[in-house]
């Protein structure tokens, strides 16, 4: 059976937000997913809904079934939340029947609107978005539209810290974003979701270290989808960006925060983990980077943020306690 399909208009009650004139006529639409947290999910949509472009940007909410009947409750409070959402362009809510999971669920809604508009913007739901969340996406899926290495946008930065003379206002990585993203259909379509080549990879260690530039977890990351310990769509499209020498693009300031890290989540926990301020910008024209390489003051830093090893993972966990992380 096909899941339940909600489609409305938005009202017209968008007279108080933000309008911001940019030189965007087509706008990517947003998937949002959701799944058994209403308080997150609400305070989700709220921060979405002040973004300028909000009143202009088509709205899809894939709302995951419940994995058992202690979840169903949950689940229902956010589909009544979900329902009453307005403040966008068109809202379309897609109820699922069974629990698909996140990865499966991300991938099949992506993949859906990356079919339907050749590009999408992505959000989870416990981030929190800045103002210019959807202004800065657009303007970046329209910039490199046209430039394959290019495959993702994110709107996390890692929590790196700019040299005082970079000067743009987003850089080149190795590693991609999973919290608050975008693509184009001809990228996304070059994922292998099953990692078809992974007995290679995992004897090629020049490969190996290739994919290390953007953290030594990666891999390990990896060889727990392949064992069936981990079921996450953003290591392998992680993996995707390595495979094909492409790069993502995040901002040096974050346009997102995360606020699952509490326990709440399936696949966060909570962790030390800097993520610094928003910006409190509300759409303007950006400076992106003409060159195609990953800066390597950004790399670095991620880099070490990252490690692979036991023992560089308890280092990186000691100096957050020491210093605390924000």
């Amino acid at each position: 059976m096909s899941p339940l399909e909600i489609t409305r208009s938005a009202t017209d009650d968008v007279a108080s937000q933000m309008r911001v004139s940019v030189p965007l006529v087509n706008l990517a639409p947003i998937a949002l997913f959701v799944y058994n947290r209403p308080e997150h999910t609400q305070r989700t949509l709220e921060r979405l809904r002040e973004n300028a472009l909000s009143c202009r940007s088509d709205l899809y909410i894939f709302s995951d079934g419940p994995k058992n009947d202690g979840a169903a409750p949950a689940v229902q409070k956010v589909r009544k939340l979900i329902r009453s959402v307005d403040g966008f362009n068109s809202i379309v809510i897609v109820e699922r029947e069974r629990n698909f999971g996140l990865a499966a669920s991300v991938i099949d809604g992506v993949t859906r609107l990356c079919d339907k508009y050749g590009e999408v913007i992505a959000v989870e739901d416990d981030l929190l978005t800045a103002r210019d969340f959807l202004t800065f996406m657009n303007s970046a899926l329209g910039r490199y539209r046209s430039t394959g290495e290019v495959f993702s946008i994110g709107a996390f930065n890692y929590g790196v810290r700019a040299p005082q003379e970079y000067p743009a206002d987003a850089f080149f990585s190795y590693r991609s974003c999973s919290w608050g993203w975008s693509t184009w259909r001809d990228r996304w379509m070059k994922a292998d979701w099953d990692v078809s080549d992974y007995s290679e990879f995992q004897s090629d260690r020049k490969r190996l270290r290739k994919f290390g530039r953007g953290g030594g977890d990666l891999a390990r990351m990896l060889a727990r989808q392949m064992g069936g310990q981990l079921d996450s769509w953003a290591i392998r499209w992680a993996y995707a960006h390595c495979s094909h020498d492409a790069v993502a693009l995040l901002p040096v300031k974050s346009r997102v925060l995360n606020i699952g890290l509490d326990g709440s989540g399936t696949h966060c926990r909570n962790l030390l983990l800097a993520q610094g301020e928003l910006t409190s910008d509300r759409g303007r024209e950006y400076r992106f980077p003409e060159f195609l390489n990953a800066d390597p003051a950004f790399a670095e830093q991620i880099r070490k943020m990252h490690p692979g090893s036991l023992a560089g993972r308890l280092r990186r966990y000691v100096t957050r306690k020491v210093s605390g992380a924000s």
